[in-house]
């Protein structure tokens, strides 16, 4: 079992769940003969604060272990204009608690618009791959890697992604996500 464990984006925020990140992904990796069920840890809004806030019981709830949790965050705190250390510090704190329990990551990177001026992109576009480094995962650098700015991928409000933008999503994650799995039984 996959979690993606996110904000909006994970969650499918605007589209009925057959479209959403979870559903699509899902079917991408069975159509690859990987027979994974993957599960909606995604909340609209959430900062990497509140995501960490949930970390606990959203595991407790899921019932069993995952093989792997997709961390997708970051991407409220960038937009609020919170600081990068906070964001790091939270995001830290998740990795930190995936690895004591020897659960398998793929952190999912966002990159920081660029009216939030040069200083805080560098610092917040640098964070994800410092924090794989850190934590020893894999990194996926860019969650909305050939979406982001693309009007026909996304939907009215020109953040989230529309089913198309899902399915571009999907198809460029999709390899990280089949590296990342373990192999065999754990």
């Amino acid at each position: 079992m996959i979690w993606a464990f996110g904000d909006s984006l994970a969650a499918g925020y605007g589209l009925p769940p057959a479209a959403g990140f979870t559903n699509q992904l899902q079917a991408a990796l069975r159509r690859a003969g990987i027979a994974a069920t993957v599960r909606n840890g995604g909340v609209a809004g959430d900062t990497a604060a509140q995501a960490r806030a949930r970390l606990r019981w959203g595991l407790r709830g899921l019932g069993v272990k995952p093989d792997l949790v997709i961390v997708e965050l970051g991407a409220n705190d960038m937009l609020r204009g919170l600081p990068v250390a906070q964001a790091r510090a939270n995001l830290d704190a998740i990795l930190t608690e995936l690895g004591r329990r020897d659960i398998p990551v793929l952190i999912a990177g966002m990159r920081a618009a660029p009216n939030l001026g040069r200083d805080y992109g560098a610092a917040f576009d640098a964070m994800y791959p410092a924090l794989a480094r850190k934590h020893d995962v894999p990194l996926y650098p860019f969650f909305l890697d050939g979406v982001a700015a693309n009007r026909a991928l996304l939907q009215a409000d020109g953040l989230h992604p529309n089913a198309g933008g899902v399915g571009v999503i999907v198809n460029r994650i999709v390899p990280a996500v089949r590296k990342a799995l373990p192999k065999g039984p754990r």
